[in-house]
């Protein structure tokens, strides 16, 4: 029977590969203070989210297999659960510059913390560099190693499409909804968000066990997409009319000029009266005029088609797992993990 990890049990990991980490940097003979820089950047900005991505590897293991993983297995798999995480942590760090961003997870963004300023933009890349020293260090005689290599190069491409689309889609300065489209949308989730978050941790699970065919990850794919898609749709959702002690924090999709679901869907059924007054108030950085557009919403009916939409999708989705040829080694029970931890989430 298959075991979920913990949080916990994920996290007694990490010192072990910040020490790997670390031992890598110093055989340069890089100075003690600016090791303790390294060590404290890794802290700050991999750990203290919920891990989700990087716990979903050694789950999906665990699922693949059938079985409890052993200690070795275990560590294998959440080692790359990691690099799923500093993966995040280097678009994170990132991200919250570009957006100029005031706080990550309830503290001010590493850039803004004292004396970072401009040297997150290095300690940025210096994450994306720990990806593939650990890589190196425990999968260089895998005989899937290439391939893993060639998957982190890969899915960090398209999110970086993906936010290339995202930014130039909707600058927070620059209001024009002629811009948005469902297309532009479903662009920016894909490959922003769906592909490192739904499909690495299984495509890394399907390597690690060597039944990474090309059938098995094209049906991997083709289920994991969609999820992500679904995963944000209902998060554009969550922020507008989830209740902020459920989900964490305020939604600010509205004021930061959002290329979201629920505008989309807004542009598309507005009349000429009720489109002139989105174009007077999306975007604006105040609650008067957030409130005006939540009042749209409202009267457009928005909540109901949502959830119209969600039953609609996961019913599409369920059917697609329904169909999954398991002769290869892969494993409906992964794809059903997934989906039971977002349908009808409310944060």
């Amino acid at each position: 029977m298959a075991k979920t990890t913990t949080l916990k049990e994920f996290e007694s990991v990490f010192p072990k590969l910040v020490d790997d980490l670390l031992d890598h940097a110093k055989k340069y003979n890089l100075p003690e203070q600016f090791v303790k820089w390294y060590k404290a950047s890794l802290q700050a900005n991999v750990i203290g989210g919920k891990c989700n991505r990087g716990m979903s590897v050694p789950d999906s293991v665990s699922l693949l297999l059938e079985k409890p993983l052993s200690e070795e297995q275990y560590f294998l798999a959440s080692t790359l659960g990691w690099m799923t995480e500093l993966l995040q942590a280097f678009f994170l760090v990132s991200d919250d510059i570009m957006d100029t961003s005031i706080t990550r997870r309830g503290a001010p963004c590493w850039y803004r913390q004292p004396e970072v300023g401009m040297v997150a933009i290095n300690d940025a890349f210096m994450l994306e560099s720990a990806i593939y020293t650990l890589l190196k260090k425990y999968f260089r005689s895998h005989p899937a190693y290439v391939d893993l290599l060639e998957l982190f190069h890969e899915v960090t491409f398209q999110t970086e499409l993906g936010q290339l689309c995202d930014l130039l889609t909707a600058p927070e300065d620059k209001i024009d909804l002629d811009n948005f489209s469902m297309e532009k949308y479903r662009f920016i989730v894909i490959y922003k968000t769906a592909y490192y978050s739904f499909y690495l941790p299984v495509a890394l699970a399907l390597h690690q066990q060597n039944i990474a065919t090309p059938e098995n990850l094209k049906q991997a794919e083709d289920i994991l997409i969609p999820l992500g898609e679904y995963f944000q749709i209902q998060d554009d959702y969550l922020d507008n009319f989830g209740l902020p002690e459920h989900i964490g924090k305020i939604g600010t999709d509205i004021q930061d000029n959002k290329c979201s679901w629920l505008v989309n869907q807004a542009l598309s059924i507005a009349t000429p009266e009720q489109r002139k007054i989105l174009e007077e108030n999306y975007g604006r950085k105040n609650k008067d005029n957030e409130a005006v557009v939540k009042k749209l919403y409202i009267d457009l009916k928005l909540e109901q088609m949502y959830k119209d939409y969600e039953e609609k999708r996961v019913g599409e989705i369920r059917k697609m797992i329904d169909e999954v040829d398991e002769s290869g080694g892969l494993k409906k029970t992964v794809f059903e993990s997934f989906l039971s931890k977002i349908y009808k989430r409310s944060k």
